[in-house]
């Protein structure tokens, strides 16, 4: 029998297909019930007999004797095999609500003989429901202790009245998740206050906050949900999905100015080329035209009238820059004599000027247009954006043992070597800096959306983006690890769920993102930003000039002085 619990207990099994027949006859049968702990519960189905022949064997309480000290919990398959006579046996299941509660019963089969043979009988299903999680739902008022974080004292004041919904929104909506299970499942509950979630302590060895407790014994309820994260795997259980929500950095779109540049923007490449081509071609035709007509009127009386400084010389460079000028809208100073000539220089004015118009139509537009460039992290880390993080528990927590590149690089780029630990700054104070334009929040997003549909403008709610940081998936509902009564919590936040008792719980506490009945029409006035690229052509064509000038000014003064040096050697010949 020793041998043989050993080997039963040290075995890893994960399904629920092993049935332990003790026979309490024998020796170290109460051995190893005793030592059997979590399996009693977990895994495990037990058949209890008796195969001595006294009649007091036959009765349950027999059976509740030797099972009165053990932990046959809430979630056990523990049978006992009663023999009411000769011709029929009953077997009963034996459970108990909590180690410290009294052990129930219920009834599970019937087995009668049959007339027809000895060996043959019936068996008949005394259940009254098949799973046993669902029959045993009713915890008859057994209190079960349920953990959630308070981040503001003043939450305990406001944890049913929909008042301050952005504070403390995930632990409200669980709070009342968790009293509708407790209803279900017939329960009180007695709640404990902690104020984080739960990290592991590297210098303790231990974790900390909600999940210490579940760990501890100290909680069966995790009433604040949990990030779904591996090191917590081994040792809580995740059962649910029950709020909706998700930290994301929050901003609004920046100015298409910000990420483009938009004096390139509004005509497409095939545009650009076809105006080269006009400039060129007209330049062309413009320059053949003002050579033929010079040749003509070298030949003739009107060369003097060609001498004239307004009228238009044959050459690709004054060509070029007329036309240049044209595009631009600037005119010329002078002018081609011939009809021909005129009449080209007219074409080609008309034509730019519609260019023109349209081109200037299209960067006023741009210049109030949001951009949508930004769409991913790494388009967040190259932007000019500024950024600041709700000062939250598990913010700090994340964004400080970020190991992923991008988000590391992020966190320490824009946010810890900047500001450092102002960077994790108040929800208000982060969403009025959102209102400003140019700076990324990271906060919960029903928190956050509460905020803005409260204090924003309507044209203000247009154009607000939102890009997730935090590598996890909405955070799920957990309970002990190896918990007796994780199949029947589970099926009650289920019900909840299919019932809509969840979904209307988190839509009276989170606020969706607000929608954009403004129009966005409000004017954006124009900024160094976005007339820099025309700054900077501005500062180069300067430089350039200057550097021109100077290289002229040194080559008139090396030929004056070649000169001077030729006429010297001249005159002492």
């Amino acid at each position: 029998m020793d041998n043989y619990r050993n080997a039963m207990l040290d075995e890893d099994v994960d399904n629920h297909q092993t049935m332990v027949i003790v026979d309490l006859r024998c020796n170290g049968s109460d051995r190893l019930l005793a030592n059997a702990e979590q399996h009693l519960y977990l895994n495990y189905r037990w058949l209890l007999i008796d195969s001595t022949e006294n009649p007091a064997t036959f009765t349950i309480e027999h059976y509740l004797e030797a099972l009165k000290e053990l932990p046959v919990l809430v979630s056990s398959e523990v049978f006992v095999m009663l023999k009411e006579d000769n011709n029929s046996i009953r077997f009963v299941q034996v459970y108990r609500v909590s180690r410290s509660t009294e052990l129930l019963t219920e009834n599970y089969a019937l087995w009668k003989r049959s007339t027809i043979g000895v060996d043959v009988g019936q068996m008949i299903d005394l259940r009254t429901q098949k799973v046993t999680s669902v029959r045993r739902k009713d915890l008859r008022g057994h209190p079960l202790r349920a953990s959630m974080v308070i981040t503001n004292p003043d939450t305990m004041n406001h944890l049913t009245d929909y008042k301050d919904k952005h504070i403390d929104t995930i632990t409200k909506v669980n709070y009342i998740l968790t009293n509708y299970l407790a209803s279900y499942l017939g329960a009180g509950l007695n709640y404990s206050r902690v104020t984080t979630w739960g990290y592991y302590n590297t210098t303790t060895g231990m974790w900390d906050g909600m999940i210490g407790e579940l760990v501890h014994d100290v909680a069966d309820l995790g009433a604040s949900p949990l990030f779904f994260t591996t090191d917590r795997i081994a040792v809580i259980e995740y059962l649910a999905m029950t709020s909706e929500t998700r930290s994301k950095f929050i901003f609004r779109s920046p100015k298409l100015s910000y990420t483009e540049n938009v004096f390139v923007l509004p005509f497409d490449d095939k545009v650009w080329i076809c105006v080269i081509a006009v400039i060129i071609t007209s330049s062309v035709l413009l320059l053949v035209t003002l050579w033929v007509e010079w040749r003509i009127a070298s030949d003739g009386p009107e060369l003097q009238s060609l001498n004239d400084a307004s009228t238009m010389d044959a050459n690709l460079r004054d060509t070029l820059l007329m036309m240049y000028g044209a595009s631009c809208q600037q005119g010329s100073s002078v002018l081609p004599r011939s009809c021909s000539a005129r009449t080209i220089t007219m074409l080609t004015f008309t034509v730019l000027m519609f260019l023109y118009a349209s081109y200037s139509a299209n960067i006023v537009a741009l210049l109030q247009s949001p951009s949508t460039k930004i769409q991913t992290l790494e388009d967040l880390l190259a932007s000019r954006l500024k950024f600041g993080v709700h000062d939250t528990v598990f913010n700090r927590h994340y964004f400080t043992h970020a190991t992923e590149p991008t988000r590391k690089a992020l966190y320490e780029q824009k946010i810890r070597r900047p500001y450092g630990p102002d960077a994790f700054i108040a929800l208000e104070q982060g969403i009025d800096r959102i209102r400003h334009g140019l700076y990324a929040f990271h906060v919960e997003q029903g928190v956050g959306y509460k905020v803005i549909s409260e204090t924003y403008q309507e044209d203000e709610k247009c154009g607000l983006q939102e890009i997730q940081y935090l590598q996890v998936i909405d955070p799920y509902y957990a309970i002990q690890k190896n918990s007796s009564y994780k199949e029947m919590v589970k099926i009650g936040l289920f019900r909840l769920n299919e019932h809509g008792i969840q979904y209307r719980e988190n839509a009276k506490l989170y606020t969706k993102k607000p929608t954009c009945s403004g129009g966005g029409g409000k004017f954006v006035p124009v900024s160094l930003v976005d007339v820099e690229p025309a700054v900077w052509i501005i500062l180069w064509g300067g430089g350039l000039a200057m550097g021109f000038f100077l290289t002229e000014r040194f080559y008139s003064r090396w030929i004056r002085g070649k000169i001077r040096r030729m006429v010297r050697a001249r005159l002492k010949q």
